[in-house]
């Protein structure tokens, strides 16, 4: 009796397998099946125009605070310029203040920042035919300090520099005194009043695009990151939301998903959505079918550094509405983001 009942057993379990549906049911042991397949299933290219306002700057350095003037008043000591702006400077002369002006012997404070030299020179000849018979007076920089540009980050010579002339992206680049080697020149970015500026470094520096050699403001900053610490964030659907290391930056998708933690009940992995940077100004839309790579009907899909993976929890219609459930996570971890996702999608 115990025998049947094993009998029974089997039989039923040899019915199910045999009933389970398989990509590979139909193939003899030992063969090997070919798999081409790409998990894309929707890509598109996505460009931000490089920055419209790229007047030439006023070729005339304009006077602002921290600029030291060396200031001749007829050719006297006791109307000119004092000595050492400093005890601990070696160099002579009146050192514009926060306010932008001067404090000069005679005639006491006068406002110079936003001037050019001959502009001074003409103001002081004003001021100072109140107590002098036509007055001839010559100004001259001594320091330049109103027009810094910040270089951080990968170059040889990182640090603070000072504008004594226009500059463009090429010309601040070359202050550094080139690129370490560990340098990520796709992830560079041109800070400009707190925004990035949508211009592509790596495209000026390697494909010589003068298109993206615009020209630098006062208070620039240029940041170089490395290539080490490469991440990818995931997003949606997944139980541990955020950056997921790239070890030797490499990672599939697959991988990717699996550190984050899919959520089996709510998440879509069959249109996996991900932004991609290709540079500043470039970028991708993709739409990944990941249930096929899993079902051995797709090859793996590798991710770059930098890509954003969003799986949503329900069926998405649009790339419009998928970046409004993105959105806020993109917020969160803004101050690591690709320049092209701050600029494309996080830009006031």
């Amino acid at each position: 009796m115990k025998c049947l009942n094993y009998s029974a057993y089997f039989l039923v379990l040899l019915l199910l397998l045999a009933g389970c549906a398989s990509p590979y049911k139909d193939l003899p042991a030992g063969t090997v099946k070919s798999i081409t397949a790409s998990p894309v299933i929707e890509q598109q290219t996505v460009t931000i125009p490089v920055i419209e306002d790229n007047r030439l700057p006023e070729s005339d350095y304009l006077i602002g605070p921290g600029d030291v003037l060396l200031i001749n008043v007829n050719g006297k000591v006791e109307l000119s310029s004092p000595g050492l702006v400093s005890s601990s400077d070696t160099v002579s002369g009146s050192r514009v203040d926060e306010s932008g002006a001067v404090r000069l012997p005679l005639v006491g404070e006068v406002t110079v920042a936003g001037m050019n030299l001959t502009q001074i020179e003409s103001r002081l000849r004003q001021v100072f035919s109140r107590y002098l018979t036509d007055p001839w007076i010559v100004v001259e920089i001594a320091v330049y300090r109103s027009h810094p540009l910040y270089l951080l980050g990968q170059f040889r010579n990182a640090g603070t520099f000072y504008m004594d002339r226009p500059l463009t992206l090429l010309n601040g680049l070359a202050m550094g005194g080139g690129m370490l080697d560990t340098a990520n020149l796709r992830s560079a970015r041109l800070v400009r009043d707190g925004q990035i500026v949508p211009v592509d470094i790596y495209q000026l520096l390697r494909e010589g695009s003068l298109q993206q050699n615009v020209w630098l403001h006062a208070e620039d900053t240029i940041y170089v990151p490395d290539d080490k610490n490469q991440n990818v964030f995931v997003f949606g659907g997944v139980t541990k939301p955020g950056p997921v290391p790239m070890p030797n930056g490499r990672l599939s998708l697959s991988q990717a998903l699996a550190s984050a933690g899919v959520e089996e009940v709510r998440g879509d992995t069959a249109y996996v959505r991900i932004i991609r940077s290709i540079s500043t100004i470039r970028g991708e839309l993709l739409v990944v079918d990941q249930s096929s790579i899993l079902h051995g009907e797709a090859l793996p899909f590798p991710l770059v550094e930098g890509d954003v993976v969003y799986v949503p929890r329900s069926k998405i219609g649009n790339w419009n509405r998928a970046i409004q459930d993105i959105l806020p996570s993109l917020q969160a971890v803004s101050a690591v983001l690709q320049p092209f996702v701050s600029i494309k999608y996080l830009r006031d």
